[in-house]
């Protein structure tokens, strides 16, 4: 006979496998348009800025991580740069124009058309990384943002050329869950894509 911990742990697990595969039936293609995206920037030259808060520093950190070290294929180190690293940056920033532009002034001062920001926030709602889209898409940048629930308010920012993966759930932990996934996603179709 299972324990509650037990029972619990499971329906954990049935409510993660659920979420994957309702984001894998609506988010497979809108995956496959950004992998080729990101593949088709960088093969030009252009890098790959990525942000977001906490959890989705985190995934913006470990998604670069894996592009200017390598994912599972040996190639050349690729452009990226998650804007949550640079402590001086982030402190000085917030000292002087707020937490809101944390994002945005590094993205004036970094980003450049033909770059492409990834964008990463659960509710869709992070004033920072809403203010971060807008600094990229006045630099003609192109934008891939993870959200989850309805999209928040970054929904609405959305360009048509721009692609917003939406994660079908309202819990912080499943969206997170597939976020990682959804960057792995990104990592591999760039390694099969780049310099082909």
């Amino acid at each position: 006979m299972s324990s509650a911990g037990e029972q619990r742990v499971r329906q954990l697990f049935e409510d993660s496998l659920a979420t994957h595969r309702d984001s894998q039936d609506r988010l497979a293609e809108p995956i496959s348009r950004a992998g080729a995206l990101l593949a088709q920037a960088l093969s030009d030259g252009g890098r790959v800025l990525s942000c977001g808060n906490g959890g989705s520093a985190a995934d913006a950190q470990h998604f670069a991580a894996e592009l200017i070290g390598r994912f599972e294929k040996e190639r050349e180190a690729l452009p990226a740069v998650a804007l949550s690293t640079d402590t001086s940056a982030l402190t000085a920033i917030s000292n002087d124009y707020g937490f809101e532009r944390v994002f945005s002034r590094q993205v004036e001062g970094l980003g450049r058309e033909g770059d492409i920001l990834v964008a990463i926030s659960t509710s869709g709602n992070s004033p920072n990384v809403v203010q971060a889209i807008e600094a990229a898409q006045s630099r003609q940048m192109r934008v891939i943002a993870l959200t989850g629930r309805d999209g928040g308010a970054i929904r609405g920012q959305m360009r048509e050329n721009d692609i917003e993966l939406c994660v079908p759930s309202d819990s912080t932990a499943r969206v997170q869950e597939v976020h990682i996934l959804i960057l792995h996603c990104l990592c591999d179709l760039t390694d099969q894509l780049v310099h082909e």
